[in-house]
This record gives structure tokens, sequence and C-alpha cells, in this order.
């Protein structure tokens, strides 16, 4: 192994990843999360457009939403400084700076987090493709742009969109993958 290289960590029991040479060798291996974090930015963004083009910027209620399924499912156009449910509502600086160090992490620790496993890849590349959505976001408006708005009766679910959906997605698929491969590890079927 060349100087100042680290033999990359792995699970007790795990076979060790065969040896990448050459930098696209290196990136091939990741090629389904980056072609999934491109699509979900990508879909993300086209979404977010397509709301800014139909409705302006606080368009909510229901003499301003485009009802799909009347009563349930509405499109609107609503800026988020927060995070999910406005949690660090006006902190949208220190939400970028989160999201920066978040895919900073994921890249430094790529090879502890297992991403070379196909499910980690689908996890982390809906993951990372949100994050850059929403970041991209914050970036360019100042805040994140929601516009999906569900109703049941009389409780209104936070106005999310399709970041944050592949955010939640990816989150739920990687704890999925990594108690399962814990499972495989202590011997349990």
């Amino acid at each position: 192994m060349p100087a100042g290289q680290h033999a990359p960590s792995r699970k007790v029991g795990s076979p060790p990843p065969p040896p990448l040479h050459s930098r696209w060798q290196r990136i091939s291996a990741y090629r389904l999360l980056l072609v999934l974090a491109v699509g979900t930015f990508a879909l993300d963004q086209a979404t977010k457009w397509w709301i800014i083009a139909q409705m302006p910027l606080g368009s909510y209620g229901p003499d301003y939403s485009i009802a799909i399924i009347p009563g349930f499912f509405h499109l609107v156009h609503v800026g988020n400084t927060g995070a999910a449910w406005s949690i660090l509502s006006g902190k949208s600086t220190l939400l970028a700076g989160v999201a920066l160090v978040s895919l900073g992490a994921i890249y430094f620790f790529r090879l502890s987090l297992g991403l070379r496993a196909r499910r980690a890849q689908l996890a982390f590349g809906l993951l990372c493709g949100g994050i850059v959505g929403n970041l991209v976001d914050r970036l360019q408006h100042g805040h994140v742009i929601d516009f999906l708005d569900f109703h049941f009766g009389s409780y209104i679910y936070p106005t999310f969109n399709v970041a944050d959906s592949a955010i939640c997605i990816g989150v739920i698929l990687y704890l999925w993958h990594s108690l399962n491969t814990e499972a495989r590890s202590d011997g349990r079927p």
C-alpha cells in the first residue's frame, strides 16, 4: 500500500473489497449512488422550478393552492428557512453549513459507511440528492421551497418537497441496511 494511504475499515467477517487502482474504477464503484443522487437532485429542482412558474411565493390556503385531491392533497408554494417541521426557523445559513458538513462527512467516511454495498448506495444516493437539492435552495433563495401539502381531517401535515422525501426515505433505507448487516454479522438469519 502506498505511503499515506490507510487500509479501509470494514466489519468483522465481511470480505475485503477488491482493490481499486484507477480514479475511474474508484468512481465507478459508487455509480449507483452518483446516478441516484443526480436523478434525485434533478427531479427535486425540476418540481421546484415548476412550482415557481405556477404560483407566487406564499401561495397557501384554499384560494391560493392547486387542489390535486380536494381536502387532502394540495400544491402550494411556501418558503421554509428552517429544517423539517420548521425546526431552527430563520437559521438557513446554519442549516446550509450543516448540509455541507454532512456531505463532507459522507465522503470522508464512505468506506466505514459501507457505501460500496448496493443498498447503502440506494440510501445515500437519495440522501445526498435531497441534501444538495435543499442546499441549492438555501443558497439561491435563502429558504427551501416546499410545495406538497397534505391534510388529514383537521390535521395539516407540514409542507415538504421531493428533497425532503428523498432524505427521509434514504435515512430509513440506511437504517434497514445497517440493521440487516449487523444481524448477518452476528450470525442471525
